[in-house]
């Protein structure tokens, strides 16, 4: 994998596959850009130059101690954009990344991007306050915090099922998925692990979102048991303009991997792209 050095001297990895209009990809936690790699062929096999990061401290990216917050994730996704020259890009966030995407848009605009999908996304706010009553309770993310400091190889085997509905009846989750999980889980660092529970959980999106000026694709699973629709996407939708939200039936998190989820995000994904 090639490498940049962000401006604060943090070295990332990326995939860079394919030639054409450029499509970057930023994967969610606790994951990696291996994590997007049907996607990342789908779109370099239809004339697309398709492009996935690892998060500092993720994968195979450099594990600093601190720059674990959105506008850090930000910038360097800027960076990756600014380094790589690209114009007219389609970024395709999952999950936390949706929130990396996001706050990309508040502090550096859509000079340098044309259209943009959020799958499964965070924002515009996960936690659940008065104003935000169909969020997570704040004890929910301590109980996830506290397992990976416990005992995280453990505590990723627990949390797969869940993640890509491997609990729900007439599931389609293989044991590949969850052991696919396991492994990119166990690549990022136990302090990125925490420190982006607490990222994620009280960041908040809106005034970024509101900054959204091209088309956007919205996909969420309506039984997503990680990212409560009602609280992200549903919001999210009303706050962006002319934003487009297809809402899975059954529908969980993995939503790019889990079999039969995934064709149909696959033919979503590239019909918005070929658009």
């Amino acid at each position: 994998m090639p490498t940049l050095t962000t401006r604060d001297g943090v070295e990332i990895h990326y995939k860079d596959w394919g030639s054409g209009r450029p499509v970057v990809f930023i994967h969610g936690w606790p994951l990696s850009a291996d994590a997007w790699d049907d996607q990342l062929k789908l779109a370099a096999d239809h004339g697309f130059r398709a492009i996935a990061h690892d998060r500092r401290g993720h994968g195979h990216s450099e594990q600093p101690w601190h720059g674990y917050d959105f506008d850090t994730f930000a910038d360097d996704l800027n960076d990756l954009i600014t380094a790589l020259e690209l114009r007219d890009a389609v970024l395709v966030a999952h999950s936390m990344g949706g929130g990396e995407l996001a706050r990309y848009i508040g502090r550096h605009g859509t000079g340098r991007i044309s259209k943009v999908v959020l799958l499964s996304a965070i924002p515009p706010l996960m936690i659940k306050t008065d104003h935000n009553p169909e969020g997570v309770p704040a004890e929910v993310f301590e109980i996830i915090k506290n397992g990976i400091l416990a005992e995280r190889s453990q505590f990723w085997k627990d949390f797969a099922p869940a993640f890509f509905g491997a609990n729900r009846p007439g599931n389609k989750v293989t044991q590949g998925n969850q052991d696919a999980y396991w492994l990119l889980a166990m690549q990022q660092s136990v302090k990125a692990g925490v420190d982006c529970v607490t990222a994620f959980a009280q960041t908040e999106f809106t005034e970024d979102l509101k900054k959204f000026d091209i088309p956007t694709l919205i996909i969420h699973g309506d039984d997503d048991q990680i990212v409560p629709i009602d609280a992200t996407a549903r919001k999210a939708a009303k706050i962006i303009p002319n934003a487009v939200l297809k809402v899975y039936e059954g529908g969980s998190h993995g939503i790019a991997n889990v079999p039969g989820e995934k064709e149909r995000f696959n033919q979503d994904l590239l019909a918005f792209l070929q658009s």
